[in-house]
């Protein structure tokens, strides 16, 4: 006898399809929620576009440890949802597949992406984050392509300013260059270019040129008249700032499991970053276990009662999934503050989460007629109808 039958086979294709179309849809939103944010926030320190989709790759890893549990379940209840609403559920039921025996391939599933998110929340998302705050911090005080706002003054080693009129092919080519330059006996040079380029050198890494092209200089010095000089291209140097080096990844949300292990029971590391790694590991551990859960509770709510379509259940799911996390970030943040064990901050609503999942699976797999959510079914009918009948009255009160 195969280990997948064809029954199994079609409930794999039930499954995958919603499944990935939620991980695209879920991961989609987030991202463009996001991506408004970092282009105000690099627009505003003078960034090109570029550096907004690094950003962005950086915060992947944070979403997908969101998605991957979010549609591990709905893709598991629209499967038995169609299942049910087709009457297939029944007819599989009556020739001896139960619930558990149905769940085989939605559990294989289960555990590949378990191992997965594991590998996301535990190693992944550590280091993307990290990168992410490395861009933030470049984009702030980084690199001379990154610090030089459009049609602003920028002033570099106090004795230079440089404005650039506006740019193009992200920020490689400059148009309307002014700039002024003073040196120490009293000089001062006024250029004014149609067009430039920065150019970095190869044997000094703390200096670039700056390459114009169509331009004027305006040279006054001291005790003579000043003289004009048009040039067709002319490199000016300029020394870089200096640029302060982004600290060492340590942050608990940075560190990866082994780390969080060894600081937060190695003994030698202040409390307050115990606490916080103790914290940050019990979180991720909690947010990858509840998967174990969602098939369970997927089946539960995925299954109307008879004679109805209502989907009802989806909606209970999202927010049950939704609550569930907000409460574990919640906790994080309480344990990680000292303010209690980690252990039963984090696993107290574990546990209860997964005793109300257990409840509605025996609910829905071995009680006759049983209907987890079935209180929550009629109130949602009842609530349906008195809204018909009350927008019907108002639309037959109207005149013709």
């Amino acid at each position: 006898m195969p280990f997948l039958t064809a029954t199994d086979r079609y409930i794999f294709r039930l499954t995958i399809m919603p499944m990935s179309a939620v991980f695209i849809i879920a991961a989609s939103l987030l991202v463009l929620d996001k991506m408004l944010k970092l282009f105000d926030f690099v627009a505003s320190e003078g960034g090109p576009v570029s550096v907004v989709f690094q950003m962005l790759a950086g915060l992947l890893p944070e979403y997908a440890s969101v998605a991957i549990p979010l549609g591990l379940m709905l893709g598991i209840l629209l499967a038995f949802r169609k299942l049910a609403t087709s009457s297939e559920l029944d007819v599989m039921r009556a020739v001896g597949l139960g619930y558990n025996r149905l769940l085989r391939v939605p559990y294989l599933i289960t555990i590949a992406l378990m191992a997965l998110n594991l590998f996301v929340v535990g190693y992944l998302q550590p280091l993307s984050r990290y990168y992410y705050e490395q861009l933030q911090f470049e984009l702030r005080s980084g690199a001379l392509g990154a610090s030089i706002k459009v049609g602003e003054f920028t002033t570099l080693k106090d004795r230079m300013a440089l404005r650039i009129e506006k740019s193009s092919d992200e920020g490689r080519q400059l148009i309307g260059i002014f700039a002024r330059v003073a040196n120490a006996k009293g000089q001062v040079l006024s250029i004014s270019a149609r067009e430039g380029r920065f150019l970095a050198l190869r044997n000094n890494p703390d200096t670039i040129i700056l390459r114009l092209v169509d331009g004027q200089i305006l040279q006054d010095s001291p005790g003579t008249t000043p003289r004009v000089l048009s040039f067709s291209r002319h490199d000016l140097p300029i020394d870089l700032p200096a640029i302060e080096k982004f600290r060492q990844r340590g942050k608990d949300r940075e560190s990866v499991l082994p780390e969080l292990l060894r600081i937060g029971w190695g003994g030698k590391a202040p409390v307050e970053l115990r606490n916080a790694s103790r914290a940050s590991l019990n979180y991720r551990l909690v947010e990858v276990a509840i998967m174990i859960f969602l098939p369970l509770l997927a089946v539960s709510l995925a299954v109307p009662p008879k004679r109805s379509t209502s989907s009802l259940g989806v909606f209970v799911s999202i927010v049950m999934v939704t609550v569930y996390h907000k409460v574990c970030e919640y906790g994080q943040g309480v344990a990680a503050a000292g303010r209690g064990d980690p252990l039963l901050i984090q696993w107290g609503p574990f546990v209860v989460f997964a005793a109300i999942i257990l409840w509605m699976y025996w609910r829905i797999a071995y009680v006759p007629g049983g209907q987890p959510i079935g209180a929550l079914e009629k109130f949602a009918e009842t609530i349906g109808k008195r809204l018909r009948s009350l927008f019907g009255r108002r639309d037959a009160s109207r005149p013709a």
